[in-house]
């Protein structure tokens, strides 16, 4: 037996619930998104609107988003970890598994060590 809900989408913006098929559909660039698998959809967020202003009203907060390459470096370095659990990953290694160059891995490990070390001084400042 179906759900009523079966193909049902939300809306990004306002969270309704679209049933009728009237959803629309589009792509941002958001340097915190990284596909699970394909490295071909890092850095570009799935948008789903219920209409044309809820999607320009998306569209334009990720316009104003900024786009940090480390943050996104970082999550390739993150990705190619986590498909290699318990072997050490030298910097050949990941640049075979990111398609990074040394620098850039470096970049992005300095990246997730500073958004780490900003995460822990809010918590002992009571955040």
């Amino acid at each position: 037996m179906a759900d009523e809900h079966d193909g049902a989408e939300l809306c990004d913006w306002c969270g309704t619930v679209i049933t009728d098929g009237s959803e629309l559909y589009s792509f941002a660039r958001d340097s915190s998104v990284i596909h699970s698998r394909n490295p071909r959809f890092d850095g570009h967020r799935f948008l789903t609107a219920c209409g044309h202003e809820h999607m320009q009203q998306l569209i334009e907060q990720y316009h104003q988003r900024l786009f940090v390459e480390a943050e996104l470096w970082a999550g390739k370095i993150e990705r190619a970890i986590k498909q290699h659990p318990g072997q050490r990953i030298d910097d050949a290694t990941l640049v075979e598994l990111t398609g990074l160059t040394v620098d850039q891995i470096h970049q992005g490990i300095d990246y997730q060590n500073k958004q780490v070390r900003e995460f822990w001084r809010g918590r002992r400042r009571g955040r």
